[in-house]
């Protein structure tokens, strides 16, 4: 399996900025693509971003566009989200994924998930 581990979210003032890191226990295929969800309190899991570990492929969810970037080191195996300007409706645990598929936005098309990371932005 490959394993997904996030880190970067915590507590963050209306406004402010994180960045958030998914690093693979293991190099993935070029053919992977990698993805951040996110699931806030009673609300189903929801696309962020995606992108290609080779490539110009990039997709964003349109409420978080012109807010969030991912982009990715691939020496590292990690790919990043930075989060600008952020909104208290954007709290919730954030995801890593990884899929085979596509820079897709469905939950169905990633194999392999991270656990999480909490991101909370207070008012």
């Amino acid at each position: 399996q490959v394993q997904l581990v996030e880190s970067g979210g915590g507590l963050v003032q209306a406004g402010g900025s994180l960045r958030l890191s998914c690093a693979a226990s293991r190099r993935t295929f070029s053919s992977y693509f990698m993805a951040w969800f996110r699931q806030g309190p009673g609300k189903e899991r929801e696309f962020v971003a995606a992108t290609s570990w080779s490539g110009p492929i990039t997709t964003y969810a349109n409420f978080v566009k012109g807010r969030f970037t991912i982009s990715r080191e691939n020496a590292k195996n990690t790919v990043y989200l930075q989060m600008n300007s952020l909104k208290p409706e954007d709290t919730a645990v954030y995801y890593c994924a990884a899929g085979r598929n596509g820079a897709s936005s469905y939950v169905s098309e990633y194999n392999y998930w991270g656990q999480g990371t909490q991101v909370t932005v207070s008012s």
